[in-house]
């Protein structure tokens, strides 16, 4: 199927083709997830101004409130940067791309038992890659199914337009952008064990449900990837880095979208 594969069988490139996902197995062994657990777990207790900014007083009402997710750790801490740049999910990330990927964003969510979950949406629509596309590689650190709020994916929206969002319902989902997937596409779980990687393409529609457990995390490290051969970038996402940690700045992509430039895209994933 065209250039030789380092890591995914042509099955496996196929199906990401066709579904605009895959779930690898494994990618992430026990003692690299406790160093990511344990990480997260000192950052849980802290103020990061800009990147993690818990209430640590607060109640039960709104469990994100004490644990909002964490945006771009690999900026302040070296075990987020050696994990966004994770040489198996960088091999991955060959295939899919054919080339190399350029690592644009880290995240981290606690999601705690009773959190509300993530409308429907498309991350491309913030990311703004071109040409190309991003690839987003979501790590389970916990057990992700439908009881604790893992990921919900649109089989072959892959392919889909990136939509202009409608407004999402707030009780349910922490973040304001909702995207309808299309009458004939059912919305279906990512069912996934601890260390298991999801790689989705920047069209495909995905979200979650709210937490429902009663003592479950769902706990994630979510990063976003360019390909080598894009020229742009949204800017909140520069300066992108090589495997090899080496940074690249590719242009900022300042077009508005399908929304036009007056809408407001401040990255809700």
């Amino acid at each position: 199927m065209g250039k030789q594969l380092r890591v995914l069988s042509d099955e496996q490139l196929e199906q990401f083709r066709k579904e605009g996902f895959i779930i690898v197995k494994g990618l992430f062994g026990s003692g690299e997830l406790t160093e990511i657990l344990d990480t997260f777990e000192q950052i849980a207790e802290q103020r990061i101004p800009g990147y993690f900014e818990p209430d640590l007083e607060a109640g039960k009402d709104d469990p994100l409130k004490r644990y909002p997710r964490v945006m771009h750790p690999h900026r302040f801490n070296e075990t987020a940067r050696k994990y966004m740049l994770h040489a198996p999910v960088m091999e991955v990330l060959h295939d899919l791309y054919g080339e190399e990927a350029l690592a644009a964003q880290s995240m981290f969510y606690y999601k705690p038992p009773g959190s509300r979950g993530q409308a429907l949406h498309q991350d491309n629509f913030y990311l703004q890659v071109e040409p190309g596309n991003c690839i987003a590689a979501w790590t389970a650190v916990d057990a992700a199914d439908m009881e604790n709020g893992g990921l919900l994916v649109v089989p072959r929206t892959g392919e889909y337009d990136i939509n202009c969002p409608e407004l999402a319902d707030e009780s349910e989902s922490f973040t304001t952008h909702y995207v309808k997937p299309p009458k004939d596409r059912a919305v279906v779980p990512a069912v996934m064990d601890p260390g298991d990687v999801l790689f989705f393409n920047g069209n495909l529609i995905h979200g979650s449900y709210r937490n429902k457990s009663k003592d479950r995390f769902r706990r994630a490290f979510i990063c976003h990837y360019a390909n080598a051969s894009a020229s742009k970038i949204s800017g909140f996402y520069r300066p992108l880095y090589r495997m090899d940690g080496t940074p690249v700045d590719l242009e900022v992509n300042e077009d508005g979208g399908p929304c036009g430039v007056e809408f407001d895209k401040a990255y809700p994933h």
